[in-house]
């Protein structure tokens, strides 16, 4: 068993406030790596400050950044790809957040970094860490193998219509939002809406391993 300890937390999508104030509320770690699943921006009104802050919050912390489908839309939109699908999928606010005082948008080196150097996935002797999920019908070393579904590991969701998955491991997840965790044998999905004003979501929530504890802010942006 990985003695090592972890806390994962789920899709931001650009509410500051709230990330700061469950990283208050989860105090000091030092025992413990920090794993981000993606979706820093998007919706949310402070897509910049929520990377200002993880930027510094590394320099207090042991982070692992993985990568998001909107920071690939993102990236994608930056060469040259279609940037409507980006703008339509909440890109409009992460664009407004690095709008400097004559209106330009600019998006500084360090972030641009930031997005480039975040990981499609990491893995543990326990735990699997992914942004949205990973085939239910193929082993993840399987899934390793092959270019095309660690490139759906930003966007899979087929794995929580299936209990019975091949997987050497338990698969932590965000991506799919729910009123609740996903709290399953061989999977757990932390997106839990943080920036949706709807009945059940606008939550932020982290998971505390090997505990498996979550603890939860409720939106504050």
């Amino acid at each position: 068993m990985d003695r090592k300890k972890y806390i994962a937390v789920g899709d931001i999508h650009g509410c500051a406030a709230t990330l700061k104030a469950l990283l208050d509320k989860l105090g000091e770690h030092n025992d413990r790596s920090f794993i981000f699943v993606g979706d820093y921006i998007d919706r949310g009104p402070s897509s910049k400050e929520v990377v200002d802050y993880l930027l510094d919050f590394r320099n207090q912390a042991d982070c692992i950044f993985l990568r998001g489908n909107h920071e690939q839309m993102m990236l994608d939109a930056m060469e040259g790809g279609d940037k409507h699908i980006w703008i339509r999928n909440g890109g409009r606010d992460t664009i407004d957040s690095y709008k400097e005082d004559g209106g330009q948008f600019h998006l500084p080196d360090e972030h641009l970094r930031f997005y480039k150097s975040t990981k499609f996935y990491f893995d543990t002797e326990d735990y699997f860490f992914v942004h949205a999920g990973l085939s239910p019908t193929e082993t993840i070393e399987q899934s390793l193998k092959k270019d095309k579904a660690v490139q759906n590991f930003l966007w899979e969701r087929s794995h929580l219509n299936i209990h019975d998955q091949p997987w050497e491991k338990k698969v932590i997840f965000g991506h799919t939002p729910r009123p609740q965790p996903v709290n399953e044998e061989k999977m757990i999905g932390i997106d839990t809406g943080c920036v949706y004003d709807r009945i059940g979501l606008g939550k932020l929530t982290a998971i505390k391993l090997h505990e498996e504890e979550f603890v939860q802010q409720n939106c504050i942006d």
